[in-house]
């Protein structure tokens, strides 16, 4: 049994387009290999993913794990060391891909919504001053008042682990923290997105807007 010292969960965080030519093998990869295979290495809870309908990117992966400590297992070296051919193949179909292995911060409310707003913050890390983690927590509990928002999660990138994708630009990267809010209609999403952008100097305008597609959990093996 894997044990898991680090307390707080993480979350692998992975941002991408694909190449047109192959996006019905790239989805099916993910659909019918991808997400299975990562939600079954120890410490993972849950797989989800997301298509844009705002943003820079078309598809969104988020897996959660009950600990940080689950990408430094020995399963996880192998199942990210070791791709499959299939994985090996999508892997390069991806398009100005982003991979993020972050520690989930200043949780709200509970759930997962249909709709997800992301927000990058464009800021040095926020997990590293407690002020700007309960900050962020207040500003989630607020945004929780706007019927339709169920949760809010900050995300704070651990530079260690985040390695990027084979396709991912080097140069330039910025690791920096990305704030989610769950919600369960797109204008929610928007509404609390752009008071989320007011109260942190961003423009709302700019955060992307996404549709859960799907969601496999860890319990949903068990119980198969």
């Amino acid at each position: 049994m894997t044990t898991f010292t680090t307390t707080l969960p993480g979350i692998l965080f992975v941002w991408t387009s694909a190449d047109p030519e192959h996006e019905l093998d790239f989805n099916r990869w993910y659909d019918r290999e991808h997400v299975e295979e990562r939600v079954r290495i120890p410490g993972f809870v849950s797989g989800t993913r997301y298509q844009s309908v705002r943003g820079p990117r078309k598809y969104l992966g988020l897996y959660r794990t009950v600990s940080l400590d689950a990408f430094q297992t020995p399963d996880y070296f192998k199942a990210f060391g070791q791709q499959t051919p299939w994985s090996v193949a999508n892997l390069q179909r991806m398009r100005d891909p982003m991979r993020r292995v972050c520690a989930i911060e200043a949780e709200t409310g509970m759930g997962t919504g249909a709709w997800l707003a992301v927000l990058r913050l464009g800021a040095p890390a926020i997990g590293q001053d407690a002020q700007a983690v309960a900050g962020m927590a207040a500003l989630g509990t607020k945004l929780l008042q706007i019927d339709g928002v169920i949760s809010t999660r900050l995300l704070t990138p651990d530079a260690n682990l985040s390695g990027p994708l084979p396709a991912e630009q080097k140069e330039g990267r910025v690791l920096d923290p990305i704030f989610l809010i769950d919600a369960s209609s797109e204008s929610a999403a928007v509404a609390a997105a752009n008071e989320a952008g007011a109260a942190l100097g961003l423009d709302g305008e700019q955060a992307a807007i996404l549709q859960l597609s799907w969601q496999l959990r860890e319990a949903d093996l068990q119980a198969a």
